[in-house]
């Protein structure tokens, strides 16, 4: 199924990097694992059909073999294109973009996006404390809740969580609705991100809740901390449970929760 023959070894004979590969795949499978995922660069796709072929050859069934494809990433700093080329020697370390952006940024970024489509990492932007850089608007609604929180404490309120789940019936704001359908909507994202590969789903459904709190806080003309005591509690408890979502998403990107920005 591939396009030419592909040398193990050469004349003189010394391996080649793909027997390497051979023997990898097969020291995979020796030690026990199901499945093996490749994640390759777009432009190595001609490696999909050799080592499907390497695994028929060994008696494997290749159905164990999940090839991924990533496309390329290009990296900005505003409207000037950072020179990226392994030939000539040009390009900028993961440990400087790391030092540049900070790890939370690179991250988020990187796996915020489809890895089956081209990326532009605009280093400008991933530096802006704004609703347009991605990290800063979710680590942003973590921090505001924990800043409500906050506030409850220094007017000397209590938050009875109790008293909260008995009252849930009173959220009947559509901006509070809004608010529990999206973070209803978690484990089947979860579920997606782990079968499909594609971690972007979560770092997009984040996105998506906290934009869904915010909204919430600025714009639903709804006071957190009111008056009336059993609806403040199911205010913060809906609070709290997106904040927790909030929290346990981010922490499996790998990117930090803090509670002020």
């Amino acid at each position: 199924g591939d396009e030419k023959d592909r040398v193990l070894l050469r004349a003189n004979g010394q391996a080649t990097y793909f027997a390497s590969d051979v023997a990898y795949l097969l020291d995979k499978f020796e030690r026990g694992f199901g499945r093996a995922i490749y994640v390759l660069a777009a432009n190595h796709h001609g490696y999909m059909s050799r080592l499907r072929a390497a695994a028929r050859g060994l008696g494997l069934d290749e159905r164990r073999l999940e090839i991924l494809l990533v496309q390329p990433a290009t990296l900005w700093r505003g409207a000037e294109r950072l020179p990226m080329s392994a030939r000539s020697g040009d390009g900028l370390s993961l440990r400087e973009l790391r030092s540049e952006v900070g790890s939370d940024a690179c991250r988020y970024f990187f796996v915020g996006h489809d890895s089956h489509q081209p990326l532009d990492f605009d280093l400008a932007l991933a530096r802006e404390q704004s609703k347009d850089n991605p990290v800063y608007y979710v680590q942003y609604a973590h921090a505001r809740i924990a800043g409500v929180f906050r506030t409850l404490e220094e007017r000397h309120y209590s938050h009875n969580r109790s008293a909260g789940d008995a009252a849930r019936g009173l959220l009947l704001h559509p901006a509070e609705l809004d608010l529990m359908r999206q973070m209803m909507r978690y484990p089947e994202i979860i579920q997606a991100a782990a079968d499909c590969r594609a971690p972007h789903l979560l770092a997009v459904y984040l996105r998506e809740l906290a934009h869904s709190l915010h909204s919430y806080y600025d714009g639903a003309a709804v006071r957190v901390l009111c008056a009336e005591e059993d609806l403040r509690n199911a205010r913060l408890n809906l609070l709290r449970a997106t904040q927790q979502i909030l929290h346990n998403g981010l922490e499996l990107l790998g990117v930090s929760t803090p509670e002020r920005l």
